[in-house]
């Protein structure tokens, strides 16, 4: 039986990549980014649209909606404006879920959504739609994904059971009885060590063109190093006067763990901890993009900086898999107990 899915704030695609691996179907995607739309398209077929997703006035019925409202308003990088518009876009996503009729929905946040007055009020309406719902942090290391990203993943169901994914990676650090048989953390060098050490501007593996000063500067940061190794007469004044904390600002990855979160801006070291493990430069979109666990030959649309935000803003598809692969076997027992039409289990 063929699964669909609705994807909204759709991005360039990453949950729907991770979904269409776990053999659902989409049927309609949405974002008012036109680069991520285009994106989407190009790689998943014409049904996404390009519109802000208060101006679509109908939903289809669909077996699953997925997406991630914009997270700034409840991010730690925000400012935590009490009536930040964008924390209201909850709503519109639930606007779809009482049209669509899923038998689950998956939304994608920053953890800090988890402790808000904003989750609280979508629990409540939630439940008067039917569904149980819960909402917990998954680090995306732990799901096959070379990055430490943790995620706040809420899962509403119509047919009982929620079905969170088990973890298919463990942390090398916290190894016990329950998790030994599993293989460890992915790495960056698994992730990018055999790409070509001088970017080739082949399939975004294309480099910046630091100042002599940033290069010597690259060249002071050793592995796992940071801004603290610089001579001070190489530290802008900002950093000399501020001697505590920043301790990613102009870091080095190291080879042999996940990367850091990727954010929409790891061309810049200033940033965080962007630096090639070995290389005298940032990283590229090219592994950045391995980093998020993108395929290769998944196709981005867009200028550098655009093309760098639909990265950093995705859902890694290893991560959105091993969810969609959870749901995929509710949702196969599901059918198999002849229970395809969802049950009212508040």
């Amino acid at each position: 039986m063929s699964f669909t899915l609705v994807d909204l704030f759709c991005g360039a695609g990453g949950m729907t990549e991770g979904f269409i691996r776990a053999g659902f179907k989409p049927i309609l995607a949405v974002d008012s980014c036109p680069w991520c739309v285009g994106t989407y398209n190009a790689n998943f077929g014409e049904h996404a649209l390009c519109m802000p997703i208060q101006d679509l006035v109908h939903f289809p019925e669909a077996h699953i909606v997925i997406g991630g409202p914009p997270c700034q308003g409840f991010s730690n990088l925000g400012k935590h404006l009490p009536y930040d518009p964008r924390n209201q876009l909850w709503r519109q996503f639930m606007r779809a879920v009482t049209e669509c009729q899923p038998l689950f929905f998956v939304m994608e946040n920053v953890p800090s959504l988890l402790k808000s007055a904003e989750f609280a009020a979508l629990c409540k309406e939630a439940k008067s739609l039917g569904y149980l719902l819960d909402g917990r942090v998954l680090n995306a290391a732990d799901y096959d994904v070379p990055q430490m990203r943790k995620r706040a993943i809420v899962i509403g169901s119509r047919i009982g059971k929620l079905p969170f994914p088990s973890q298919t990676h463990r942390d090398p650090e916290k190894t016990d009885t329950f998790n030994l048989r599993l293989p460890l953390w992915r790495t960056v060098r698994d992730a990018i060590g055999n790409l070509p050490p001088e970017p080739n501007g082949v399939n975004w593996h294309i480099g910046r063109h630091p100042t002599n000063k940033s290069l010597e500067r690259y060249s002071h940061i050793p592995e796992g190093g940071n801004r603290w190794n610089l001579p001070r007469d190489l530290q802008p004044p900002c950093w000399v006067k501020k001697t505590e904390g920043g301790t990613d600002l102009f870091g080095r990855l190291w080879w042999d763990r996940p990367a850091v979160t990727i954010r929409t801006e790891f061309f810049k070291p200033e940033k965080g901890r962007y630096l090639h493990p070995c290389e005298n430069r940032p990283i590229t979109h090219r592994e950045a993009a391995r980093f998020q666990t993108f395929p290769d030959e998944f196709q981005f649309l867009g200028s550098k900086i655009e093309v760098a935000k639909q990265i950093g803003n995705a859902v890694p598809p290893f991560l959105a898999y091993n969810i969609a692969r959870a749901l995929r076997e509710a949702l196969g027992a599901c059918v198999v107990l002849g229970a395809e039409t969802p049950t009212n289990p508040v």
